[in-house]
């Protein structure tokens, strides 16, 4: 028995004070994940990963120690709804929760959608009806407090997309997910492929993301973005650069690993950890803002480290992401004055106010041009000192040297800025063949309509990020609706014309009275009557002739070759067609002797 003034009782209550005080932080916060994988989908073809990347993360997150980890896989619509909704509940009270999908998602209008397996999608509004809002999902983690996850390998090449109907032609349906910006705190949205691309299913049996995703995303202590950043160097290098993952959203500044770092009991005498130098910290405080690629990031940055060589890096940042805002927002500028002028255009408006919309229209194009050409020279200036940075730290890099996570994103490839500009020219109504990323005749001649009808002066050879933003400016359809013969424009589509009873349509494409069939002669036939056969007197035997007079005797003939004069001192005479008249019922003839 042990008194209660005693010595060991003393040591035993510190001992177990101390333990409690290491291993709190391990076991504090309560984690929960949702991983779902869709393969089996019924009306397209299947996906042979997701479900096995689904199972691979589950398994990872449990080895974490996530006190709930709901797996599910190839769940329909009803049921996918009502596991986040359960979901939902687990999370009231939960510091971290976790959603990660695998399989087919859509991006419909800017708005980003994950496609149960018995969608069917025949046609786009369907998406609302049929789908997931990425927005659903937010919804389920809202109640977490200290971090909000979601994660997306959904940026497949979807099927659904080539073959639902258009119900608007200026609906958009584009490849990848689009682009998020989180209005919630503490939200971190991480795609597999960057928004507007897609992401490789993968030869082996989980996808490159997913693989990655695997070997960093729980490793302990190590913080979430950081993690994401070597999720995002192993991808590009497995893919060879085809496939960059990227994350959405900020955090504060402290650290949020996914699983806490393992808990040690201090020694009695610890050593000091040997401390980074002030460059070096700046270097890896700059690198983690600029993975964040955001202004609030590179704000707290700059807050912290005001001045020096990574602060003017920074600044050239914060002057590309600035030069960025204000080209969007002359570019929806423009936008909106260009559809103010074609509305006054439509409705007649009085000559004063379309021209005055005019003015507006081209002084908001000269501010874009201007805008856009500012965002290109900040850009420049931007990547050049990038350049510049990792050319001076390479020389000094030694095998220590952390997995650089600063290095800009490459701009959009040439195709995929022509898949784009075949996009917009097929939602204007310029183009009729598929975007499919080759800029042959049949594009240049599209973009050559969209200058004549839109009034713009475009280079048709190569398809540009010009190009792009102008074809984006146009509301609605600018090339004409051409239908084939036998049926006319109808908005947006092609319907068939019908005539009334009694009417034919014509060669212009319009409706007549039928006409009716009038028979035509037909000189050279063998069943036409017979004309009689006029006598004529003949001259006595003796009797004298008449003598030319040197005129024409005022009569005429007509045969095969036409009608003329009879000639002076010559006749008329009427023969059968054997005897050599000219009319298989007999004529006249020329008599000259």
């Amino acid at each position: 028995m042990i008194r209660s003034g005693s010595p060991k009782l003393h040591r035993w209550l510190l001992a177990a004070a101390a333990l409690l005080a290491v291993c709190q932080p391990a076991f504090a916060e309560k984690r929960v994940a949702l991983v779902l994988g869709n393969s089996a989908y019924k009306n397209v073809p299947q996906l042979a990963n997701p479900v096995n990347d689904s199972a691979r993360i589950a398994a990872t997150l449990k080895e974490a120690g996530f006190d709930v980890v709901d797996s599910r896989r190839d769940l329909p619509a009803a049921e996918t709804r009502r596991a986040l909704r359960d979901f939902a509940d687990r999370a009231r009270d939960a510091d971290i929760a976790v959603v990660y999908y695998a399989g087919h998602g859509i991006e419909v209008d800017g708005s980003n959608y994950l496609i149960p397996v018995d969608a069917k999608l025949e046609r786009d509004t369907d998406v609302y009806d049929e789908a997931l809002s990425l927005d659903r999902v937010l919804i389920a983690i809202e109640p977490a407090k200290k971090l909000r996850l979601v994660i997306l390998d959904a940026c497949r090449d979807n099927p659904f997309a080539k073959s639902m109907k258009r119900t608007v032609a200026s609906r958009a349906i584009g490849q990848g997910l689009a682009k998020v910006e989180p209005t919630s705190p503490n939200v971190l949205i991480a795609y597999s492929a960057k928004a507007g691309f897609t992401a490789a299913d993968g030869d082996g049996t989980n996808s490159p993301f997913t693989s990655a995703l695997s070997r960093h995303i729980a490793t302990p202590g190590l913080d979430v973005r950081r993690a994401f950043g070597f999720i995002r160097d192993e991808v590009l290098k497995t893919t060879g650069n085809r496939q960059e993952p990227f994350v959405y959203g900020s955090l504060g500044g402290e650290d949020v690993p996914l699983v806490p770092a393992p808990a040690k009991a201090a020694p009695a005498v610890a050593a000091p950890a040997p401390a980074l130098s002030a460059q070096a910290e700046a270097r890896r405080d700059y690198e983690l803002a600029l993975q964040l690629g955001n202004k609030h990031a590179l704000d707290a940055f700059l807050k912290q480290y005001p001045d020096g060589f990574y602060a003017s890096l920074a600044k050239l940042q914060l002057d590309k992401i600035a030069a960025e805002e204000i080209r969007i927002a002359a570019t929806e500028k423009a936008r909106l004055a260009e559809q103010e002028r074609a509305r006054l255009v439509a409705e007649g408006a009085q000559k004063s106010q379309q021209s005055k919309a005019d003015a507006d229209a081209r002084a908001a194009e000269q501010a874009r041009i201007a805008a856009e050409k500012a965002k290109q020279i900040a850009q420049d200036q931007a990547t050049a000192a990038e350049q510049k940075r990792l050319a001076a730290e390479s020389p000094a890099a030694g095998k220590d040297k952390p997995v650089n996570l600063a290095a800009l994103p490459p701009g959009p490839a040439p195709a995929d800025i022509t898949r784009s500009v075949q996009a917009e020219l097929r939602r204007v109504g310029c183009l009729t063949g598929a975007a499919d990323g080759d800029w042959n005749p049949a594009s240049q001649r599209s973009l050559t309509l969209f200058n004549r009808y839109a009034g713009t002066r475009l280079d048709t050879k190569v398809a540009s990020i010009d190009a792009l933003d102008a074809i984006k400016l146009k509301p609605s359809r600018v090339c004409p609706l051409v239908c084939e013969h036998g049926f006319k424009a109808d908005g947006d589509r092609c319907s068939r014309i019908t005539c009334a009873q009694g009417s034919v349509l014509n060669d212009d494409n319009e409706c007549e009275k039928r006409r009716a069939n009038k028979p035509v002669a037909k000189r050279d036939t063998d069943d036409r009557p017979e004309r009689p056969v006029r006598e004529r007197p003949r001259p006595e035997a003796g009797a004298p002739r008449p003598q030319a007079s040197g005129r024409a005797s005022g009569q005429v003939v007509c045969d095969q070759a036409g009608c003329r004069s009879v000639s002076a001192g010559c006749r008329v005479e009427y023969k059968t067609f054997a005897q050599g008249g000219p009319w298989p019922s007999g004529g006249n003839v020329e008599v000259c002797r």
